[in-house]
């Protein structure tokens, strides 16, 4: 029988908590994880999330979801675009 190690998800609060532990209170990331009684490896992914946001690198949520939207928007706007294309050289060939 095996079992499954379950992944514990943690509110965006607490994890921009732990964070501002690192980047502005003077923690590092061992004695901040420690004390919230999380890995440090997770520590470290969060806070380099955090500075790739800072930095403009990555996008956060709200940027992703609109991106994902313009995307399917995009992809039935071309879909659209070739069908219109094709009806267009149909008619164009039944009136010759």
């Amino acid at each position: 029988m095996s079992l499954k190690k379950s992944h514990k998800s943690y509110p965006q609060e607490f994890k921009d908590e732990a964070v501002l532990m690192v980047t502005e209170q003077g923690y590092s990331v061992s004695e901040a994880a420690k004390s919230l009684g999380i890995g440090t490896s997770l520590l470290y992914k969060w806070k380099d999330k955090y500075d790739a946001q800072q930095q403009g690198i990555s996008l956060d949520e709200s940027e992703r979801e609109e991106l994902k939207r313009l995307r399917k928007e995009n992809k039935t706007l071309r879909m659209e675009k070739e069908i219109l294309k094709k009806a267009s050289a149909f008619f164009a060939k039944e009136m010759k």
